[in-house]
């Protein structure tokens, strides 16, 4: 619906006229007097506004060998017999030249990869559809379907005759507004191109969902999108990549000083199994950068043998006195930033950091705000050392049903944090 006003806020009172670019590419373009001046190759558009406007027709003409371009506005009618030109025109052709925010349509956009904001998935894109109003043309929907392909192939009439006959039936389109499209550009020249205000919606996508359309599209694409996420997406979205191999190509795609910032904004647990999977070499190159408290926090997982607690272990968890206060302790939750799966349950520590209750979250939304952690916390703590093995802490989770288990060593005093997430990770991994 909000696609339809939009298009009619373009329209205004005029009737709009819809055109596919696939029956436009090859026209001659005439001059006024009928005489072709050469042959449509593609459309020029410039982004930035929802339905980007056509600018200019990128024309190939005899005796040029490269392509020459004319503005959209020299353009005075577009048919079935051809592109017409204004009076005066043919004098105003210039070398093509498509600058920073501009993209071709046929060469940067048909046949091309992009990426479904609305849906999270990859598309091809086999036709664009064009809106014709006000001597404007603008760049309003990709064509998905099988339908766009028929149409360039010359096939659509013909198929659809026999569908009707066979079948009263015929192959339905599959557009997508190019609102909720971002193309993959892959020119190098343009990979800090910022497109229109769709373009923010891939950062909106789940890291799973980015994680998916990654591990879809090519090395440049995949680097590309990897490249545009902010800090904290690009950390998550890379802890949701199963392919050791294809994490360390999104690694050796980013420079060294947002690796790092990577490295510490990820879990710890997972900024070690990452880690490990490098070479040694890089291993060490990159720990060394990164902050001390990250730094240690991922030297002591890596002590830990494989299959173990410890090796799937995070040392995100939260943990505070005794003798604090709820409100004491709503205050520090305020302040944390850790994922939501690390502190569902608060850990309860003595003066002397042993590790001796546990309580919910809910138990602090809804207790007194004097009451004291001691007063409200459950003294019965299961927990488990980091040398046990994944097999006995999954019998664990599996009997408890419990969201977390904390790792404590044998003074009992907390370690880490195993989370359920980490635990069907490692026991569903496929």
């Amino acid at each position: 619906m909000a696609v339809e006003i939009a298009l009619k806020e373009i329209a205004g009172t005029n009737s709009p006229l819809f055109v596919y670019i696939s029956d436009i590419l090859g026209l001659p373009v005439l001059d006024d007097s009928g005489s072709v001046m050469g042959k449509l190759v593609d459309l020029k558009v410039k982004l930035g506004e929802a339905f980007p406007r056509v600018t200019a027709v990128a024309v190939k003409r005899r005796k040029k060998k490269k392509l020459q371009e004319i503005e959209w506005t020299e353009v005075n009618d577009c048919h079935r017999g051809g592109i017409v030109l204004q009076p005066g025109a043919a004098a105003k052709f210039r070398p093509l030249e498509v600058a920073q925010d501009e993209i071709l349509l046929r060469d940067e956009l048909l046949d091309k990869q992009v990426v479904d904001t609305s849906g999270a998935r990859i598309e091809r894109v086999n036709d664009i559809h064009l809106l014709s109003v006000h001597r404007d043309l603008r760049l309003v929907h990709v064509d998905f379907g099988a339908r766009g392909l028929l149409r360039r192939l010359g096939w659509l009439a013909a198929v659809d005759k026999l569908t009707r006959w066979l079948f009263a039936y015929e192959v339905g389109d599959k557009m997508i507004s190019w609102k909720f499209v971002q193309p993959l550009l892959s020119n190098p020249d343009k990979k800090n191109l910022k497109l229109n205000v769709t373009a923010r919606k891939i950062h909106e996508l789940h890291p799973s969902d980015l994680a998916d359309i990654i591990e879809e599209v090519d090395a440049v694409n995949r680097s590309s999108i990897f490249r545009t996420l902010d800090l904290q997406t690009a950390a998550l979205t890379l802890e949701e990549v199963e392919d050791p191999k294809l994490q360390a190509s999104l690694i050796d795609s980013t420079t060294a000083e947002l690796v790092t910032d990577i490295l510490e904004e990820m879990a710890p647990d997972e900024a070690t199994d990452l880690l490990a999977d490098l070479p040694e070499e890089q291993m060490h190159r990159l720990m060394r950068t990164m902050d001390p408290p990250s730094r240690r926090a991922v030297e002591e997982l890596l002590r830990f043998k494989e299959g173990t607690a410890g090796s799937i272990m995070t040392k995100d968890f939260f943990s505070v006195p005794r003798e604090w206060t709820v409100e004491q302790a709503v205050e520090e939750f305020r302040r944390t930033t850790y994922p939501l799966e690390s502190v569902a349950y608060l850990y309860i520590k003595d003066k002397d950091g042993k590790l001796t209750g546990v309580c919910t979250l809910r138990h602090l939304i809804i207790a007194d705000k004097a009451a004291s952690l001691g007063s409200l916390m459950n003294p019965h703590i299961i927990s488990v050392e980091a040398e046990d093995k994944v097999d006995e802490v999954t019998a664990l989770f599996r009997k408890y049903k419990f969201l977390s288990l904390p790792v404590v060593d044998r003074d009992g005093i907390q370690q880490g944090l195993i989370t359920l997430k980490d635990i069907l990770r490692e026991e569903f991994e496929e």
